[in-house]
């Protein structure tokens, strides 16, 4: 698919085939997409999360404001910061701005991969920061920024 087509095509899908699964490949991809974005001093304080354990994805969903569409998804794939990765260079202005900005980065990239993959997926930003570090175990230096369910279109 060109370029400018992903765009046209790009959408947040919220209903989830449940049955079809999402291969390892497909996600590795996605993955490499993600740390593909540009980085603030090339630092690329982003990580992922990969979620397939049905519990864990009722935990997100109930975490992201009782979306349960999200548990729908085969898999989730959470964008995490390393916030004092970037703090480390650039202090509170990298802490607070430049590591959501590399993780927004590396969400795009990994939305649009999906797209172009022929893959459903949803941007979720409306959640309980804590409850989701709490759920993956977290440490306090990683953020979670973005909840991905993946799938295929129901």
């Amino acid at each position: 698919m060109e370029f400018w087509q992903i765009l046209k095509k790009r959408h947040c899908v919220r209903q989830f085939d449940s049955e079809h699964k999402v291969s390892d490949e497909l996600i590795e991809g996605l993955i490499y997409a993600g740390h593909r974005c540009p980085s603030a001093g090339n630092i690329h304080p982003e990580d992922f999360v990969v979620v397939r354990d049905k519990k864990t994805k009722e935990k997100l969903a109930e975490a992201a404001l009782s979306q349960m569409f999200v548990a729908e998804a085969p898999v989730i794939i959470v964008v995490i910061a390393d916030i004092e990765k970037t703090a480390a260079h650039y202090s509170e202005r990298g802490r607070n701005l430049y590591a959501i900005q590399d993780a927004a980065a590396a969400t795009e990239n990994i939305f649009l991969a999906a797209t172009d993959l022929g893959l459903a997926i949803c941007w979720v930003g409306a959640f309980d920061e804590e409850e989701v570090q709490k759920i993956l175990g977290l440490k306090s230096n990683q953020r979670p920024l973005t909840i991905l369910p993946i799938g295929y279109e129901k």
